[in-house]
């Protein structure tokens, strides 16, 4: 018995194997082309990623050595946000606009006009981001009034997979939350939200908790991918919330760590808990009946990339952070600001810049280097403080994943700045993996989903806060809280 994830990225579609003892069996990607008709846009063609994973469940099969009879459930998960707009007859109307496209700002401050913000947050748990679907749906009204005119479906990448696989229009709860279209307090489209922007209701799709299914493989769709007409399709997540399911991120007071190019903090809320000012996402979790606080910084391992290729190109990351052990906590008075991409959380501000603050000539390398790694622990702990101040209470345990915590001396710093027990999990497969186990589930391998990640994520490292550490960094973090406040107005003049 298998169960098959399928992961519709910004840069390839995965599919992945998974066994009824949570086992990776195989694992197949094909890349999509990125496409950027006009600064700030990105957008890409729904139909290759149709391709992409036709090739991939092919490939994936061939390298279990199984045929499509041998896949139990299949589980979605994807880039969310992005908008997939279909005529009546379910053809694409235009490319996609992605996640990370950035042409609606207008739309964002018109939104806000026309609801209000408090009561758009309150509605929504969010405030109106460039990123998200809904500010899209009204700038294709406002720009290509004819294709809006024959819209009839509005989909997300993963959910125009599923169509293509089942014939189906649906979506899951994660995802539709972060369309910022849905009452989050309801776990449904809100049509308060829908009625003022003067998007029609029955565009949208209906809505499932992450392990239900949502229609059957049809026969053309077995024919093309190589697996069993009536295979069933659960509804699967968003990309963060499969991730977080991935690495066992799904009950309260384990938090869910990614440190790659960027940071994502994921927190499990057992209620619609909202941050009043937006500064967090709030979205229904894949989770049947709970919710999560998300917040991103831009540059997280990313900031240590841009170092070592800039400042010591040639030096291997294991060498530069040797030279940053001996450094004691707080990096004798330097500090680090991570903002080489602007900022997103705390501070949703695309003009905030990187900074060290307090060089002299004590400082070397080594001090350079422990400073960005504690200055980018001390941007997520922005986002821990957050979540804890909007509700969620006592963080157990962090369950960190991405290239950021393959160093032992970062882990170490995270668990103290934290001040929270660090683990790292067998699971490296990510969404993929998570969305599989959602297949699992519904179809029965697993009562439900913290069960699944039990049988299927184990712990294989733990980090313990250092006390004296800890103590440090109590002292230097309010320190770094003060220096965005005061540098902003002269990051505002410098993007002048």
């Amino acid at each position: 018995m298998y169960f098959l994830g399928i992961d519709v990225s910004t840069t390839a579609t995965k599919a992945l194997l998974v066994n009824e003892r949570g086992e990776v069996a195989a694992v197949s990607s094909h890349p999509h082309t990125l496409q950027t008709p006009k600064p700030l846009w990105s957008e890409q063609d729904p139909r290759e990623w149709w391709e992409a994973v036709t090739a991939s469940i092919q490939s994936v099969l061939n390298k279990a050595g199984i045929g499509g009879d041998g896949v139990s459930a299949v589980g979605l998960t994807g880039q969310m946000h992005g908008l997939v707009l279909l005529d009546e007859g379910g053809n694409v109307l235009r490319p996609a606009i992605l996640w990370n496209d950035q042409r609606t700002q207008a739309q964002c401050d018109e939104i806000h006009q026309r609801i209000g913000k408090e009561k758009f947050i309150s509605i929504t748990g969010n405030v109106a981001l460039t990123g998200f679907t809904a500010p899209k749906i009204l700038w294709v009204a406002q720009n290509e009034p004819a294709i809006y005119a024959k819209a009839k479906h509005v989909l997300l990448p993963k959910d125009y997979i599923r169509y293509r696989l089942t014939g189906e229009y649906a979506m899951d709860k994660a995802d539709g939350a972060g369309t910022v279209l849905f009452d989050l307090k309801k776990r449904d489209w809100s049509g308060e939200v829908l009625s003022t922007l003067g998007i029609p209701a029955e565009w949208m799709p209906p809505t499932y908790e992450g392990p239900e299914f949502t229609g059957k493989l049809t026969p053309d769709a077995a024919a093309l991918t190589g697996l069993r007409a009536g295979t069933p399709v659960a509804a699967g997540g968003g990309d963060q919330s499969a991730q977080a399911v991935g690495v066992g991120a799904v009950e309260p007071g384990i938090v869910g760590l990614t440190v790659g190019t960027s940071g994502v903090v994921f927190a499990t809320t057992p209620s619609a808990l909202i941050e009043p000012e937006g500064r967090l996402h709030a979205f229904c979790h894949a989770v049947p009946g709970m919710w999560h606080f998300m917040g991103v910084m831009l540059s997280a391992a990313g900031s240590l990339q841009w170092y070592r290729d800039t400042l010591a190109p040639g030096i291997s990351f294991d060498d530069l952070l040797r030279e940053a052990e001996p450094v004691p906590a707080g990096s004798e008075g330097l500090q680090f600001l991570p903002y080489l991409s602007g900022e997103r959380t705390p501070h949703p501000d695309p003009l905030a810049r990187g900074a060290w603050v307090g060089l002299t000539l004590r400082h070397g390398r080594g001090h350079l280097t422990r400073a960005l790694l504690e200055g980018v622990s001390f941007g997520l702990k922005d986002s821990f403080t957050l979540i804890q101040q909007a509700g969620l209470g006592e963080i157990r345990q962090v369950r960190a994943s991405g290239g950021g915590t393959k160093g032992a001396l970062w882990r170490q710093i995270l668990a103290s700045v934290l001040e929270a027990e660090l683990v790292t999990v067998n699971t490296t497969e990510g969404a993929a993996f998570g969305a599989a186990l959602l297949a699992g589930v519904g179809a029965g391998a697993w009562g439900n989903v913290p069960e699944a990640c039990a049988a299927a994520v184990k712990i294989t490292g733990s980090t313990q806060p250092d006390t004296a550490q800890m103590n440090a960094y109590r002292e230097v973090y309010p320190l770094y809280r003060e220096l965005y406040p005061a540098l902003k107005p002269s990051f505002a003049k410098m993007a002048q």
